[in-house]
């Protein structure tokens, strides 16, 4: 630990954080290394990096790895005290080649990415209805994929089943083969039959079992949206589903969602400059939140088949010479208009109203 400089006034702290302790490297307003510490991940070591930072200089600023996984909790704290916290990504390879890796090194890394305004993204605060919404969302996705997981199992050991039992259950639907084999019964485990029937009928409860909990957390869920933004889950073809999912791209606090054109790139559904020399184009985006891109997509694809004014765009945009894939693209950006105007631009506006 470094003695204190009274004359410093503002310092950047750059926080490596890990499941047990995390590492801070602090640097001067030109970029000198004035100090580290490793502190305990608790409440006290919080406290701890918070005072160690006031004593080396008046304003700190600090910019965390991992602010929405094992930094969560600094995070937080430092937020609520008063400090401006930035979100910093993890280095690429070829940084880290260069440099080579340790604690130390990938916490001053952090730092120098908030002095030399290389980040500037504001963490999610994760203390409101969408943190709620969250957690509720990652159960039922957990419980829907075991459930598609246990009808997938039942059917590869009926392909193995013996004759009877396969010939009797192969033809039925997913709905009739999961009731029938719920209703399967055995005397006793004397004969590969008996424990087909039993390994059956296992799975189609689990599957049954499953089906109700997805079901519960999806009313939580739909009681959750509509409490965030009611207003985006009364629009046409957004389910409690899709809303969830477009509510955790934004967080708690929208207003850090800087524009329209921000919030396309964090769903994916901007293009991507791809231009070399003579050639001017545009391609695909793949990154973003891609479960926010597919609720999107979902979103469209029951616009266009039922909501009037999209099938009217589509028609327009065929007319033209666009495929539907490139309507589709096109339509994305247009309902990301709609959601910003919904979920965002309020709080932009209620934010310049306080300025005032």
């Amino acid at each position: 630990m470094s003695i204190p400089d009274p004359l410093r006034r503002r310092i950047v702290v750059g926080v490596d954080t890990h499941k047990h302790a995390h590492v801070a490297v602090a640097l001067d307003q030109v970029g000198a290394v004035i100090g580290k510490i490793t502190i305990a991940v608790d409440r006290t070591g919080y406290a701890q990096l918070q005072q160690w930072a006031a004593e080396l200089g008046e304003q700190a600023d600090f910019g965390v790895e991992g602010s929405g996984s094992y930094g969560a909790g600094v995070t937080s704290f430092l937020r609520r005290h008063g400090r401006l916290v930035l979100e910093v990504n993890r280095p690429d390879r070829r940084i880290r080649y260069l440099q080579g890796k340790n604690d130390t090194i990938d916490a001053e890394t952090a730092a120098r990415a908030v002095l030399t305004g290389a980040v500037t993204a504001v963490p999610k605060t994760a203390d409101g209805t969408v943190e709620m919404t969250r957690q509720i969302k990652i159960a039922k996705d957990t419980a829907v994929k075991a459930r598609s997981q246990a009808i997938i199992t039942l059917k590869t050991i009926l392909v193995n089943a013996p004759a009877e039992v396969r010939e009797e259950l192969e033809p039925l639907n997913d709905r009739e083969l999961l009731e029938r084999c719920r209703e399967l019964r055995y005397e006793s485990m004397e004969s590969p039959v008996d424990a087909a029937h039993y390994t059956l009928r296992a799975l189609a409860d689990r599957h049954r079992a499953l089906d109700h909990e997805a079901r519960l957390h999806d009313r939580v869920l739909a009681t959750l949206t509509d409490r965030a933004a009611p207003a985006l889950t009364s629009r046409f073809g957004i389910a409690e589903d899709s809303a969830a999912e477009l509510l955790l791209v934004v967080g708690d606090n929208p207003e850090r969602i800087r524009s329209e054109a921000a919030l396309a790139k964090l769903c994916g559904a901007c293009p991507v400059p791809a231009s070399s020399g003579k050639t001017t184009r545009h391609r695909l985006n793949r990154g973003g939140h891609r479960q926010a891109n597919a609720a999107l997509y979902r979103i469209l694809i029951v616009r266009m088949r039922f909501h009037e004014p999209t099938i009217a765009y589509v028609s327009r945009r065929t007319a033209e010479g666009k495929t539907k894939k490139e309507a589709l693209r096109c339509l994305k950006r247009l309902l990301i208009r709609e959601i910003y105007q919904i979920i965002v631009a309020p709080h932009k506006n209620s934010g310049s109203a306080l300025a005032a």
